[in-house]
């Protein structure tokens, strides 16, 4: 029996393949430009951010001569970065728990339990993505006032603790599982609530990742909400002092990107630990529902 050459197995690339690939290889390096310039700029001198400048990164003069790693340890402690820092992690975490607890429940019902109105219902929660989320600013102001949530933790997370895209997207996600699991499940005598918990959540990984990770970007980057529903820096985030530490730094770049790069390192460490799940979800949810 002859064995057949892996070589000669493989697919020989197409033109259209490589021009895909060049493309989309281009398309990633304009995309990562601005994050190296920003990394280069906050380890220089003051100095070197006038005269060592480049637009290529694979030129000498687009970095620095010796990296200036007290850049970072300098904008820390001058923007008072601790705090804004913890106020971030708080309100990130909480907002991920809470709309994961309330999507989940919600793409449940409406994937797996049958009741009158319920594809109007969802159809009207699908309707709500097409409004702008400025349109929501002064409604949600209001009802934080009257709630006397006004300059709290409650007011700066619980107006985000339910979105109709994380329960569209999960419940695109339950309604491809099996019934006869659930089915064998309720035959030994489980309720909706066993079922979710033991049956459709261990199965939804990848999109309950990706609910989590989108929540926590949403909450992580959110500027506008934290400068209207606080008043003073007990718990506005780290765009918050970001944004008036870019204000104080004044010519000093170096400084600036720095706390650029403090600020969003978390999130490109949260894509890079869920971006597996993240293109999962997303390939499979979409499909079908």
């Amino acid at each position: 029996m002859a064995i057949e050459d892996p070589m000669r197995a493989r697919p020989r690339p197409t033109a259209g393949g490589v021009t895909v690939a060049v493309l989309l290889t281009l398309a990633a390096f304009l995309f990562i430009l601005p994050f190296l310039y920003m990394l280069s700029t906050s380890l220089k001198t003051v100095g070197e951010t006038i005269i060592r400048v480049n637009p290529f990164p694979f030129h000498p003069e687009f970095w620095p001569s010796v990296p200036q790693w007290v850049n970072y340890a300098t904008a820390w402690t001058t923007a008072n970065f601790s705090l804004f820092f913890r106020n971030s992690i708080i309100t990130a975490a909480l907002t991920v728990a809470g709309l994961m607890f309330t999507s989940a429940l919600a793409a449940y019902a409406f994937a797996k339990i049958r009741f009158a109105g319920s594809r109007l219902v969802f159809s009207i929660f699908i309707a709500t993505l097409v409004i702008p989320e400025s349109v929501y600013l002064i409604p949600n102001f209001i009802l934080i006032t009257r709630l006397g949530w006004y300059d709290t933790l409650a007011g700066l997370t619980v107006p985000f603790m339910a979105s109709a895209f994380s329960i569209f997207l999960l419940r695109q996600f339950f309604a491809q599982l099996p019934n006869e699991l659930l089915e064998s499940a309720r035959m030994d005598g489980a309720g909706h609530p066993r079922l979710l918990l033991s049956v459709v959540l261990p199965l939804s990984a990848p999109p309950l990742f990706t609910v989590a990770f989108l929540a926590f970007v949403g909450s992580w980057n959110s500027l506008q909400w934290p400068l209207v529903a606080t008043q003073t820096m007990r718990w506005r985030p780290i765009t918050v002092g970001l944004a008036t530490f870019v204000t104080e730094a004044g010519p000093q770049n170096q400084l600036r990107m720095a706390g650029a790069m403090i600020s969003v390192l978390p999130v490109v460490l949260a894509y890079f630990f869920a971006q597996k799940q993240f293109t999962e979800a997303i390939a499979r949810s979409g499909i079908k529902g």
